[in-house]
């Protein structure tokens, strides 16, 4: 399998689009719409935060029968904390869109993302719904109609072996602590595959993937995973459909990280070596998340007391006195001991915009990732200045 140019609509029997309906002051794309030609497959998972918006439970019912034709989304405002009304609308732009194709509003997903706390300007979306054209080479538009904060596209498309290809797009920048399950994401493949077996899948691969990336440790009221499978290629998924899913969403998660809102460097923390998966998950996800760690590689500094420090409080079994650190494949702490280290080379590598720590607990054969990015003073000023 590899990776190819292409988007959510490269897979056969899906069309797209995303247009700016006026639901962002801007004028900016914000509502969008991903259709498969026949009934898909599909499965979904989302935020675990108690705070969950109306789209998500709208979203739950339909999916209760595993198989839905699209998708309606839009970016600006994130319909959460809305109360009744809320539901209402959520479950309203389901009902435009399913008008607008002679469907019925169960056969969409809804999702929004944005500010919390105010009212959907229904109206703008029931005439954007009206004036979208979906085409078969619209995925880019839609891609681009679900950003908010971010600062470029999230698009991945893999071909599986000439067979069939599977691809994805994604949204994130600021709010990102996913747990689950503001990150949205919408994944299409033209390969065949029962429901239960696509949701099964689709939990196992979240886990090591979306829920692996943190920005701010803040998670969303909105977080969304849907994928669709419509089987138009005419193959069944075999065993490699796992790995190309990984493929697709790993990628879509480094994406988030490097798009942290204000980020300069993308942050990969790898624990190997420990006694079982979730420790080194837990371990790495606790050490990208690290504020201080986040400060110390945006300011360049090789503080690393600060990765032993998370690495201690993350929960995992771990010996500190058997550990070892490579920061930017430096090591700077062995047999848990510090060690001396070039000064000069250090500072090199840490001007880079990718920065690897590696941990080593030495007591077992399990190894984990989690993906993050530095603390920078403009993601302070983007937050503190979000709605106004």
């Amino acid at each position: 399998m590899k990776i190819i140019n292409g988007n959510i609509t490269t897979p056969k029997g899906f069309k797209a689009t995303g247009l700016a309906s006026g639901i962002k002051q801007s004028g900016k794309p914000d509502l969008a719409i991903l259709l498969s030609d026949t009934p898909a497959s599909a499965a979904g998972v989302y935020t675990t935060n108690k705070t969950t918006a109306a789209p998500i439970r709208i979203t739950r019912e339909h999916l209760e029968n595993p198989s839905l034709r699209g998708v309606v989304v839009n970016s600006g405002n994130a319909n959460a904390s809305t109360g009744k009304l809320g539901l209402e609308n959520a479950v309203k732009m389901t009902e435009f869109a399913a008008s607008k194709y002679s469907l019925n509003a169960d056969d969409f997903a809804v999702a929004s993302t944005g500010v919390i706390g105010v009212q959907l300007p229904l109206e703008t979306i029931e005439a954007g719904i009206e004036q979208i054209e979906i085409t078969e080479d619209g995925g880019s538009l839609f891609a681009d109609a679900i950003l908010t904060t971010d600062t470029f596209k999230k698009e991945v498309c893999v071909d599986v072996d000439g067979k069939y290809t599977i691809a994805g797009c994604a949204k994130g920048s600021g709010m990102i602590h996913p747990n689950m399950g503001t990150m949205l994401s919408f994944i299409t493949t033209d390969a065949s595959i029962h429901p239960t077996e696509l949701h099964h899948l689709l939990k196992e691969v979240t886990d090591v993937t979306f829920n692996q990336i943190t920005v701010d440790g803040d998670t969303s009221t909105n977080d969304t995973v849907v994928v669709l499978a419509n089987g138009a290629s005419g193959v069944e998924a075999g065993s490699e459909f796992k790995e190309a899913l990984e493929l697709v969403m790993g990628e879509l998660a480094r994406m988030i990280a490097k798009d942290g809102e204000g980020a300069t460097k993308l942050i990969e923390v790898e624990v190997v070596n420990a006694l079982d998966f979730s420790d080194a998950r837990m371990a790495a996800k606790a050490v990208v998340g690290s504020s201080l760690v986040k400060a110390a590689m945006y300011g360049e500094d090789p503080n690393w007391g600060r990765i032993m420090c998370a690495v201690g409080y993350s929960g995992a079994e771990v010996d500190p006195d058997i550990c070892d650190v490579d920061l930017q494949g430096i090591k700077v702490f062995e047999n848990g001991t510090p060690i001396e280290f070039d000064v000069q080379a250090m500072s090199k590598e840490l001007k880079k915009d990718f920065v690897k720590i590696v941990i080593d607990f030495k007591q077992g054969a399990e190894k984990g990732k989690a993906w993050g990015c530095d603390l920078t003073y403009d993601y302070v000023k983007i937050n503190a200045l979000y709605t106004t």
